[in-house]
């Protein structure tokens, strides 16, 4: 695992595994669960990383490191995430058009490890994901037009040439996999995806 793996891992634990937390905690609680958010935020931002560290830890103290594989479990997570943290809070079509095909795409990501041992239906799921790649891009440019400033304006179009390079390194990892039949490759490139679109997500609601 590359140290590039190891900040992706970081970067999602937040989201995918205290975000779900948090948010139902909210619901009983939440004074305590907005506390506890703005300090796990502040000691994330602080010491990036930190979650991952607090989960990586857990797992040892429980003898289960090694045992659970982290970049398919985040994988599979992220199919279970209903977290408000990347839906933008637009009432415009374009906007909720944009939420759920963000979430569309990441749901069938999340297929990917029940279903890359199931030849027929991974193809099938494949089919999926590049209707998805592409449904979400046309959300994507459909709110260009409700972007303030050139600068935001540019740094989406660049998050969009990324989240691009990505889907293409997905396929070509895809091709790989067929070849030499190396699950974990499919299940760390569908994570970065999910990511790139987290980061199109965040760009796009920072910009409005």
């Amino acid at each position: 695992m590359t140290m590039g793996d190891e900040a992706l891992f970081a970067s999602m634990v937040m989201p995918v595994v205290f975000g779900p937390i948090l948010e139902k905690l909210e619901k009983r609680d939440i004074g305590a669960a907005q506390t506890l958010r703005a300090a796990l935020t502040k000691a994330e931002t602080n010491h990036p990383g930190l979650a991952y560290d607090m989960v990586k830890g857990i797992l040892r103290k429980a003898e289960l490191a090694g045992k659970v594989d982290m970049c398919e479990s985040l994988l599979r997570l992220e199919g279970l995430n209903q977290s408000d943290e990347f839906r933008i809070d637009r009432p415009e079509p374009a906007f909720q058009e944009l939420n759920q095909q963000s979430a569309t795409l990441k749901k069938i990501l999340s297929r990917i490890p029940d279903e890359i041992y199931d030849r027929r239906k991974f193809l099938e799921t494949i089919k999926d994901i590049a209707s998805a790649i592409k449904t979400l891009l046309d959300a994507v440019n459909s709110v260009v037009n409700y972007i303030q400033g050139p600068e935001n304006k540019q740094l989406l179009d660049q998050r969009k040439r990324e989240f691009v390079k990505y889907s293409k390194r997905f396929s070509n990892t895809l091709k790989e996999f067929f070849k030499n039949n190396q699950k974990s490759d499919v299940f760390l490139s569908a994570n970065y995806l999910v990511n790139q679109t987290s980061v199109i997500m965040k760009t796009v609601k920072a910009a409005c």
